[in-house]
């Protein structure tokens, strides 16, 4: 056999073989596997649609752009299909695609997503990330450097347990008198932030993220002017309360898709930080803009609209986002994270019965109200007590303090309603001994209720000055027979 194959070897048509064999070898080696692809067959408005994928709701794709354009292809999210149609969303303006294009699915991570199936959207998040801008892809926008994160996760969060969450017990000093003291929030708890434009919303929410006795606050800024962002970051933010805050910025000028994102990834980063026991302050403004993201996204691909143009699934969204806050279980020591969280929803035209406004507080733990002709008579902040609540305040006061709370508002409240009667003189002083008392304590009720930015007012000197109002004052009660 050695005697054979000796000769083989040297047979220069062998030799010619097995050189095209490496050379073969070499090639498979250093080649790129084909990729699968689809081909788009339609573009209109918003949606794409494409042809030969077959992927999940969720899945990203690239689209082949035509030479000469500075990207090559262009990032876009399987938002719906029909049949063997599948409608795509382009994560920012595309301009140059053709039709025909080819659509590839984002090859998996290896280590991280199966090798068979589509690549999973995972976004960093870690303590590294506390003084960072980011967008809603996870990109840093300040300029700083890279993200020192520890790991990634899926923007989708399994549902907590309702029975296995700790209780509201406990009272979050928010650092603002009025609802310190008369709209108690407790650790854990969503509250709304019902407000127009112009009436010192940011200057709000910016008051409350530097006071509130938090150990992180997560920002996110969804779907509101640019400019914004950097202004609500140097001057309403300011260094002290970046120094421990995270703010996910996805403004107006974004696509849908990224504003949804951004408020998701917000969420994210809350529940990492919970998760890791610690009591966050999450900030979205504004739970709005993320509904009409939605609703572009719905409309775009045939969702039929419903309630004032927004589909049922709007709605869906809505609790399915605002759920995912509230506070974690706790250990068997007693000790747990928790999200207190505060969603600014804007009433266009002051409407309060806006869907959204409407939906909101039907699933919010509460809800501040900023009135337009507060702010207009240079009352701030311009909270509207009277039609304002907290539903777990009965649960962090005591009973003495809730009775002088329901004084308070019964004295501003009939104060309110005889006020024309005062103003022109027609009410005259002995016919109505609680209306006596509210115009004579007025005066201190509309010091009470405001504050300017600069000033901090924590819970127990808010409860303090509101026992304070009623040392001096008659123990006049109201029956409750009193209209």
């Amino acid at each position: 056999m050695a005697e054979v194959a000796e000769p083989l070897c040297d047979n220069p048509h062998v030799l010619a073989w097995k050189a095209v064999l490496a050379e073969a070898r070499s090639d498979v080696a250093h080649s790129v596997p084909v990729r699968a692809c689809g081909r788009l067959t339609r573009a209109v408005g918003l949606v794409l649609e494409a042809v030969g994928l077959h992927l999940p709701v969720g899945s990203d794709c690239l689209i082949e752009l035509p030479p000469g354009y500075a990207n090559k292809t262009a990032e876009a999210e399987v938002v719906g299909f029909s049949g063997d149609r599948v409608f795509l969303m382009p994560q920012s303006e595309v301009d140059g695609l053709l039709p025909g294009a080819r659509v590839y699915a984002l090859e998996p991570v290896p280590g991280r997503d199966s090798g068979n199936g589509p690549r999973t959207k995972r976004l960093p998040v870690g303590q590294g990330m506390l003084g960072r801008v980011v967008d809603a892809a996870g990109r840093p926008l300040d300029g700083l450097g890279t993200l020192d994160f520890t790991h990634e996760v899926a923007l989708s969060a399994t549902p907590v347990n309702p029975l296995s969450r700790a209780p509201i017990d406990s009272v979050l000093d928010v650092g603002v008198r009025a609802i310190n003291g008369l709209l108690t929030v407790g650790r854990g708890q969503r509250m709304g932030l019902f407000a127009g434009s112009g009436v010192g919303k940011s200057v709000l929410l910016g008051m409350m993220a530097r006071y509130t006795s938090a150990d992180v606050i997560v920002v996110g800024l969804i779907g509101e002017r640019g400019r914004e962002v950097k202004d609500f970051i140097d001057n309403t933010l300011g260094a002290e309360g970046m120094a421990r805050a995270v703010v996910v910025a996805a403004p107006a000028d974004n696509s849908p898709l990224m504003r949804l994102q951004g408020a998701a990834y917000a969420t994210c980063l809350a529940e990492h930080f919970r998760d890791l026991g610690k009591d966050v302050l999450l900030i979205m403004d504004s739970l709005t803009r993320y509904a009409m993201a939605q609703r572009e996204i719905a409309l775009a691909v045939g969702e039929p609209p419903a309630t004032k143009g927004y589909p049922p699934s709007v709605f869906a969204k809505l609790p399915a986002l605002v759920e995912r806050a509230g506070n974690g279980a706790r250990d068997a020591d007693g000790h747990g994270g928790s999200i207190t969280a505060f969603y600014t929803v804007l009433s266009e035209g002051d409407d309060m019965q806006d869907p959204i406004a409407d939906a909101a507080r039907a699933i919010l733990d509460g809800h501040v109200v900023l009135s337009r002709s507060l702010a207009e008579a240079g009352h701030y902040p311009a909270i509207d007590i009277e039609a304002s609540i907290s539903r777990a305040m009965t649960a962090l006061i005591d009973p003495a303090q809730f009775k002088k709370v329901s004084r308070f508002k019964q004295n501003l409240s009939r104060y309110q309603r005889n006020h024309d009667l005062i103003s022109v003189g027609a009410y005259a002083p002995g016919h109505d001994l609680q209306l006596d008392q509210a115009i004579a304590m007025y005066p201190r009720i509309e010091a009470y209720l405001q504050q300017s930015m600069q000033e901090r007012v924590d819970y127990p000197a808010a409860a303090s000055q509101l026992n304070a109002l009623f040392d001096n004052q008659p123990r006049t009660e109201i029956s409750e027979k009193t209209p």
